[in-house]
């Protein structure tokens, strides 16, 4: 241990594990030099420090936001040992290389996600010298030892040798760590609607496989999220795969579209595939569940309401992969201990929107754009037809918002605030339409007010004439095909009353 490192330089934001990891090899001979909080951390801890004044030649000031910006630090940290030039440097002004450096950034997240800072305070949460002299250090992996996260330092404690690609992928990280951390601030600072973003994430965990077997999987965080399924507690069952991902946060996302207190989402292969809202929560799973009881199998289920007993009981008389809720009454538990591959998930904040933009990977890049927002009913809205009733319109409201969590093409069938039949990801509307209405035919025949949603304009009266054999009084849709009088002209011949929105709801 005496041999393994010489000379380091420390300075953290998390202290936790750093006196344990240093002892050891303080005592057999490590110079440590420190700063601030960390250098009294250390003292008081019986380490024996230098304090980068005392490298520097020159005090700390502005409140600590100068203390390593100073050659004496950085000549230490990008010294080559095959340029004989920077050896003679070091020797003339008395200085030895650092061989390791521990480092981690000022808590910007956590002011931040506390929502209580403005701008000003904020910005003293923005670290300058840790970046860069952890950023140097990664320059020089070839010979320094660099550690951002804690976790690894049980890693290096175990060494005899630390090696050469031990040290590039502990440079790695902190490459990764500074630019997630980035990322964050520039985010942050861009005003809404401007040209700026920037992506970049903290790795939260490997995952057994992506969407098949032979794909590896890694799931990250991206930092300064408000709210995020990294909070979710996982009460029991085994650990989340790649597609339990998706398919949660896609039902979460769905979930989000309702404002009714007592709402559940099923969904499947990242498509809801039974939703249903109610003056229970017992309700509105029944409703969940009972919309398509075949598609459902295997399932997930988010639903946006403390988990009662007599609702695990529901959700316990089928196969799901995961549920996820706000809370879980303790009684709830007991049920689901059952089932003990059951996923339950916790997450207080599941209902809480926060994410401004999605973003999609494509071939040598990345796409961004705004989160799509469904109205409810508005005055702006187009009646063909009869004048809806109010609960005709909460109905109308409940399919269109259904129809937009489908990926297109998409038609949603609907009625008493269930999903009846939906049809989604196909290449044209009549089989869209078709398959929506096979769905509600094979579990609701015997439905009586029924309404249909489409996330896109008819482009042809074919869809219409499926609809009316189907049973289907009300039609909600954008509009805006260069065919829609003949449409329009079939609607009213079959008496079917149409809704248009004007706005499309395409989810690829």
């Amino acid at each position: 241990m005496k041999s393994l490192f010489k000379n380091a330089l420390v300075s953290v934001s998390n202290k936790e594990g750093l006196v344990e990891f240093l002892k050891p090899f303080a005592e057999n001979g490590l110079r440590v030099v420190s700063t601030g909080g960390t250098a009294k951390h250390l003292k008081e801890n019986g380490i024996e420090i230098v304090d980068v004044s005392e490298q520097t030649g020159f005090p700390e000031v502005m409140d600590g936001r100068v203390k390593t910006l100073h050659p004496h630090i950085h000549m230490a940290l990008l010294s080559r040992d095959h340029v004989t030039a920077d050896s003679e440097i070091l020797e003339e002004k008395g200085l030895a290389p650092f061989d390791l450096v521990i480092g981690n950034l000022y808590p910007f997240e956590e002011a931040l996600t506390s929502g209580k800072l403005d701008d000003r305070k904020l910005a003293e949460f923005i670290d300058i010298g840790g970046p860069s002299f952890l950023r140097a250090s990664a320059k020089s992996y070839e010979r320094i030892t660099v550690i951002c996260d804690p976790k690894d330092y049980s890693m290096i404690a175990e060494k005899n040798e630390v090696t050469l690609e031990d040290r590039k992928q502990l440079a790695a990280k902190v490459f990764a760590h500074t630019s997630s951390y980035d990322s964050m601030i520039a985010n942050q600072m861009f005003d809404q609607g401007s040209k700026g973003f920037s992506l970049g994430g903290e790795f939260q965990s490997s995952l057994r496989y992506g969407e098949n077997p032979q794909q590896e999987a890694s799931w990250y965080r991206r930092r300064g999220a408000q709210s995020g399924l990294h909070q979710a507690i996982i009460k029991q069952g085994k650990p989340l795969s790649y597609n339990n991902l998706l398919d949660l946060e896609a039902s979460v996302a769905a979930l989000r579209s309702f404002t009714e207190p007592y709402t559940a989402v099923a969904v499947k292969h990242n498509n809801p595939c039974g939703v249903g809202t109610g003056q229970t929560g017992l309700e509105a799973v029944q409703k969940a569940l009972q919309a398509d009881p075949v598609s459902v199998f295997g399932g997930i289920v988010a639903i946006g309401t403390s988990v009662n007993k007599e609702m695990a009981l529901e959700l316990t008389g089928l196969f799901l992969e995961c549920v996820v809720a706000p809370s879980y009454e303790s009684e709830a538990l007991e049920v689901f201990a059952k089932k003990k591959n059951l996923r339950i998930l916790e997450w207080a904040d599941l209902k809480k929107n926060c994410d401004e933009y999605q973003v999609q990977i494509i071939s040598g890049g990345y796409l961004v754009q705004s989160k799509d927002q469904v109205q409810t009913w508005s005055e702006n809205w187009k009646v063909l037809g009869e004048e809806p009733s109010e609960e005709i319109r909460q109905a109308i409201t409940f399919s269109w918002k259904v129809c937009a969590q489908l990926k297109s093409n998409a038609i949603a069938i609907t009625s008493h605030q269930q999903s009846l039949g939906l049809g989604m990801g196909q290449v044209n509307r009549v089989d869209a339409v078709e398959q929506a209405i096979l769905r509600m035919k094979e579990h609701h025949s015997d439905s009586e007010v029924k309404v249909l949603a489409s996330d896109a304009f008819f482009p042809f009266p074919d869809s219409i004439e499926l609809i009316a054999k189907a049973g289907v009084q009300w039609v909600v849709q954008p509009g805006g095909s260069i065919k829609d009088e003949a449409v329009f002209e079939k609607a009213k011949d079959l008496g079917v009353n149409l809704v248009l929105t004007g706005t499309r709801h395409f989810r690829h």
